[in-house]
């Protein structure tokens, strides 16, 4: 393997065979011991693009992860979530001898998943879109809950496989995945402050976009989140907390602002202000106004006469 090389991963044997692990004792679904798992320091970096879904609670992680455009390394206790086709860059270090990693990595093919209650329901988990800089900070209490749930899933997938062993693995996984939602929501109220720091990093983002004279159309989610260096999903579920909306309203509400200030103090045509603020029809930008303050732009215009 070259470095820098995208190595893909169809199946999940194929990864116990890459890391040095016996053959799993079930081809579309296995618990990794992480502490089992062979490294490749040599190589500078390795990206992954991997054709299942991976959960895993790791630490004291011999190497910096690589997601997007920044690193992160695993020193504490995080459960992270990758959804198929994901690529994750592996970069390594040279290992601390102090440090003996440790935890699990829930391999899950979605062939696994077929024609189970969670084969539709695994994708409404948002965080499997977060990216790892994003990972789950677990307390002690709620990674004790985690281990449990694994060690459950640990003795039915090391028991004889019968006719009930995938509908208690699912029962098991589901109850791990509603548990990392509870979990990822104490979070975002527990981490006010830097929830805070990004509303407030999100407020200057659209004043700067909304005034600049060289902006292309109006800001997209996603562009917001790649501005902001945090996924689309995180960001909006953070806000959601913090403030009760998506970002998708405040980019609208921060619009509408913008949108009454024109209205209100300046001689512009609906069809320039709509142009200014980056709608391409204007037509567009009076649903929109409409849709949020129950008047036209007109009408509202005309309130201040």
């Amino acid at each position: 393997m070259k470095s820098n090389q995208v190595v893909k991963i169809t199946s999940i044997s194929e990864f116990h065979k890459l890391r040095g692990l016996r053959a799993p004792l079930h081809p579309l679904v296995s618990l990794v011991d992480y502490s089992t798992v062979q490294h490749f320091p040599e190589h500078d970096q390795i990206g992954w693009l991997q054709g299942y879904y991976s959960i895993a609670i790791k630490k004291d992680v011999p190497g910096k992860f690589r997601y997007g455009q920044l690193d992160y390394d695993f020193d504490e206790g995080l459960m992270s979530f990758f959804a198929p086709n994901q690529i994750l860059n592996v970069k390594y270090v040279e290992n601390d001898p102090q440090k003996k990693p440790s935890g699990w990595i829930l391999l899950i093919h979605p062939d696994f998943l077929w024609n189970t209650s969670l084969a539709k329901r695994i994708r409404q988990y948002s965080f499997f879109d977060y990216s790892l800089t994003e990972a789950l900070f677990l307390s002690e209490k709620e990674e004790q809950t985690i281990a449990e749930i694994m060690q459950n899933i640990q003795q039915e997938y090391q028991a004889n496989i019968d006719q009930f062993s995938q509908n208690i693995i699912i029962s098991q996984i589901e109850l791990l995945l509603n548990y990392a939602e509870r979990f990822y929501e104490r979070q975002f109220i527990t981490r006010k402050k830097e929830n805070h720091a990004l509303l407030t990093r999100l407020e200057e983002l659209l004043d700067d976009y909304f005034s600049s004279e060289n902006r292309e159309g109006l800001p997209s989610v996603q562009f917001v989140a790649d501005s902001l260096n945090v996924s689309p999903n995180y960001l909006s579920n953070s806000l959601k907390t913090l403030t009760g909306q998506s970002t998708q309203n405040h980019i609208h509400e921060k619009l509408i602002a913008k949108a009454k200030e024109r209205l209100s103090t300046t001689e512009l045509s609906i069809s320039e202000i709509a142009y200014e603020l980056g709608f391409e029809h204007p037509q567009s930008f009076s649903k929109v106004f409409k849709s949020k303050t129950n008047l036209s732009p007109l009408a509202f215009r005309e309130s201040f006469n």
